[in-house]
């Protein structure tokens, strides 16, 4: 009898252990290393990019609305063992493989090496330890690549094809740009942040010189330039004209910005134009390019690092007015929110901002998400109806991406947060640590059910609108005249619905009443600056820099 019940187990478990190894449906994509390309096990992310073109490297290719692509963790992957992805893996555009039409494809494999953080916290963390690229995995030296494969596929015709693709390539250092007459670039390793991380972290900058800076002694105002990682020049500045070829390789509106960046060298260098400093900030960390200049339970003391390290040292090494009148910030998208949010949380500090289509100011539209009164962020309910949460649009009102769609991308960048991309970060950011020392999300990543819990956190800790109300009897006097905030009326991540709902507040402000100071383009997408050019809105910055100073101080950085 226990030798039956052991023979009946036995094949169970045999049984079982053959469903376990049996290939999905689907075609089925090996990927390896060599030793060569890296010589330990890796543990980190594994892709397979899929495209119709080969025009580039499918590894560029992919982006909200871009070609499909699929991804799997893998941990202490060793040289030449193959990690595996197939009909199980959870993809974007395309949600499985089995769903691929039938067809010739080019395909490339990447893997994304994470590294281990031990933070101060006491968690220890695996995540991409950004190579001075801004947190874009598919670019990041040290990361492995294949070649560029052409391959038939069809998954009815061939349900068990297996796809080997050879991780064999490294991709290089990032070239950071020289210095020139008008550019300068500095990078150091952050005290604080290096502590928070267990790892070194650096933060950088690149600061835009005037006219004749070398010859002078005088200081100058700056001009905080806020925004994702960058490391050309800041506001766009060129001193080489754009060619016809390059004007007509890009979009109307990247043409016109590439035009007004080298309009802006002409006038720089101009005898009657104001001379300030324009510094960008370079801050990425392990969850996206930029830390939204706050300080994070999950992303660190950012806020302080800047405010301590960052900035006395472009003071120390640059000729600064270092009073407050002379410190103004501008931004846009995430470095409108960061433009905002310094003034904000350091209004003697800084004299005045130009937030542009600033990321969300309240949490009631989360790129259609809203975190309060939403139960799951990835549908509205109405009655009986449930529709989808919409969340980026055309500004022909055309839907470009659903919430669920958009937050499945990021999951197919990267589990636990770690996809360096815009959902994320906002959760990294905002949100409490979680248990497993990721951070706590604002909603499931697969279902879109919403944690009311997270969403408090939210409002309480980084609410701008929310930190406005409970603060304006003192915050209030040290803002007037200080706010000026842009949108275009059809942003194409919702961003202006927050926007007129901090404005809509702000009218009804009393001791003091201050509106700000609102311009909204109609029609326009996201991101919308107003309709002076990148000159224009310097001399604008220039006499408002000029209007606050002390009576009695000359202002020789503008010879006019």
């Amino acid at each position: 009898m226990k030798i039956r019940i052991l023979v009946v187990l036995f094949l169970a478990y045999a049984l079982s252990s053959e469903v376990v190894h049996a290939q999905a449906p689907g075609p089925r994509f090996e990927i390896f290393f060599p030793p060569s390309a890296h010589a330990g096990p890796i543990t980190g992310r594994v892709y397979v990019m899929i495209s119709n073109t080969n025009q580039e490297e499918p590894r560029l290719q992919i982006s909200r609305t871009g070609v499909p692509f699929f991804g799997r963790d893998v941990q202490q992957l060793a040289p030449g063992q193959a990690a595996v992805i197939d009909s199980t893996d959870l993809g974007s555009p395309i949600e499985s493989l089995t769903s691929l039409p039938a067809g010739d494809y080019f395909v490339q494999a990447l893997i994304s090496v994470y590294s281990e953080f031990k933070r101060a916290d006491g968690h220890v963390l695996w995540m991409h330890d950004d190579q001075w690229e801004g947190q874009e995995f598919n670019k990041s030296p040290g990361n492995l690549k294949s070649t560029v494969h052409r391959v038939h596929i069809d998954p009815s015709a061939n349900p068990a094809q297996v796809i080997k693709l050879n991780a064999s390539e490294v991709i290089p250092p990032v070239l950071v740009p020289p210095d020139t007459e008008w550019v300068k670039r500095f990078k150091f390793q952050s005290p604080m942040l290096t502590k928070f991380w267990g790892r070194p972290v650096y933060l950088g900058a690149t600061v835009l010189l005037p006219k004749d800076y070398a010859g002078q002694t005088m200081r100058y105002p700056v001009l905080y330039e806020q925004g994702h990682f960058e490391l050309t020049a800041p506001l766009g500045f060129r001193t080489e004209p754009p060619t016809e070829e390059e004007l007509k390789a890009n979009p109307a509106r990247r043409a016109r910005a590439i035009q007004e960046g080298y309009q802006l060298y002409q006038n720089w260098i101009s005898d009657r134009f104001p001379r300030l400093l324009v510094v960008s900030f370079q801050h990425p960390n392990p969850y996206f390019d930029d830390s939204y200049a706050v300080n994070s339970p999950n992303v660190g003391p950012y806020g302080d690092a800047l405010m301590q390290e960052l900035i006395p040292e472009i003071e120390k090494r640059f000729r600064a007015i270092q009073q407050p009148y002379a410190r103004v910030l501008a931004g846009g998208s995430t470095g409108g929110w960061e433009a905002l949010a310094l003034q904000l949380f350091h209004p003697d500090f800084f004299g005045g901002t130009w937030a542009y289509c600033p990321d969300p100011v309240t949490f009631t539209n989360v790129e259609g998400i809203n975190a309060y009164s939403d139960r799951n962020a990835f549908f509205k309910q109405y009655d009986w109806r449930r529709e989808p949460t919409i969340n980026s649009v055309e500004t022909d009102g055309r839907i470009r991406l659903t919430s669920e769609q958009r937050n499945h991308m990021e999951l197919v960048k990267a589990t636990l947060g770690r996809s360096g991309d815009q959902l994320d970060i906002w959760s990294a950011v905002f949100g409490p640590v979680g248990a497993n020392g990721y951070f706590d999300p604002l909603f499931n990543k697969r279902t879109g059910e919403i944690n009311p819990a997270v969403a408090d956190y939210w409002k309480q800790n980084f609410d701008l609108l929310e930190y406005l109300k409970k603060n304006w009897p003192t915050l209030g006097p040290k803002l007037v005249d200080k706010l000026h905030i842009y949108a275009g009326t059809m942003d194409t991540y919702q961003l202006n619905y927050a926007v007129l709902e901090l404005e809509a507040w702000m009218k009804t402000t009393e001791n003091p009443h201050y509106e700000g100071f609102f311009v909204y383009g109609v029609g326009e997408p996201h991101c919308y600056t107003g309709n002076a050019t990148r000159s224009e809105r310097l001399i604008e910055i220039a006499e408002f820099i000029s209007a606050k100073r002390p009576y009695a101080e000359a202002t020789p950085w503008w010879p006019h």
